[in-house]
């Protein structure tokens, strides 16, 4: 299973996310990196042995500008596979990501207008470099699309499997930076309904807690708070064989 950090950008920093409530956001404390630069914290995680990286580049989601050249500048100075939700709704903003050194396109349903985008972003570019996050805000799929909103995350997610996704995000934004654990209960019907690959976002505590997840067959965790306050250390991801 993969450990996934995450860094989440609001005004060109790197702030602590919180149920999703941004305006509450404030920047980054991390004992792993005294710098709230997001490139700076990348090429930390990337020194402390992660090979993935998850960026919510919460300016591009909030309908401002998207930081490209950010991108580009972890794609020239680190190695990391990083994946990039920048509210992407349309394939040449995709595109634009891209060919600013984004290894995925992250297409998160808070922004997503329709699914026949994500059927033309699969086709555009391939399966292993579009991932759908499924956001959920009080148990509900977050979508500014009525159709999608009105879906249950279980039935959307084999919706997304026929459409040729392979990889999905369950994103519970009620548990981002609350340290709850993870929404097991949608995660299990997810897995048990589908194959797609998940990962799974919000909640994660403690290694206890991705080993449970690796046991139900999680393919990756996103993980912020807990590695930036200290309570899950790097050795011990090492010791369980997460890096």
């Amino acid at each position: 299973m993969r450990i996934v950090p995450v860094i989440d950008v609001l005004n060109g920093m790197t702030v602590h996310a919180i149920r999703g409530e941004r305006k509450n956001y404030r920047p980054l404390r991390s004992v792993l990196c005294s710098s709230v630069d997001p490139g700076e914290l990348a090429l930390t995680f990337e020194s402390l042995g992660f090979g993935n990286l998850y960026l919510a580049d919460l300016d591009a989601i909030s309908g401002r500008s998207t930081n490209f050249a950010l991108y580009q500048r972890i794609r020239t100075r680190t190695n990391l596979d990083f994946m990039v939700d920048a509210g992407v709704a349309d394939v040449t903003k995709a595109e634009k990501l891209l060919r600013a050194g984004v290894s995925k396109i992250v297409i998160g349903t808070e922004t997503l207008r329709s699914l026949d985008f994500v059927d033309q972003a699969v086709k555009s570019f391939g399966e292993n470099r579009v991932v759908v996050s499924t956001d959920l805000k009080g148990g509900e799929v977050m979508s500014i699309s009525e159709s999608i909103k009105s879906m249950n995350p279980v039935p959307l997610a084999q919706k997304l499997e026929k459409i040729g996704v392979s990889q999905v995000i369950l994103l519970d934004l009620d548990r981002v930076g609350t340290e709850r654990g993870a929404n097991l209960e949608v995660l299990k019907g997810v897995l048990k309904k589908t194959r797609v690959k998940v990962l799974v976002g919000g909640g994660v505590r403690s290694l206890q807690d991705l080993e449970e997840l690796r046991n139900l067959g999680v393919f990756g965790a996103l993980v912020a708070t807990t590695l930036h306050s200290g309570k899950l250390k790097v050795g011990e991801l090492q010791s369980a064989g997460f890096l």
